[in-house]
């Protein structure tokens, strides 16, 4: 037997009235991924394709 068999066909409760609920959309924007440094990623991907077409290494620096 489910232990939440007595409650789960319950309604669900209305929200008050001086507190509508919150649009899908902006709900969807508290949960949406932060990008506290906006372009950076995109900053390093350029200069790590920079650091990948260099044909000159110095293994040496790496010992």
């Amino acid at each position: 037997m489910n232990p939440y068999e007595d409650i789960i066909h319950l309604p669900h409760p209305e929200p008050p009235r001086n507190h509508p609920r919150m649009s899908r959309l902006d709900r969807a924007a508290q949960f949406a991924p932060f990008a506290a440094l906006t372009g950076f990623g995109a900053q390093i991907t350029e200069t790590a394709r920079g650091e990948m077409n260099k044909d000159e290494y110095n293994y040496e620096d790496y010992d």
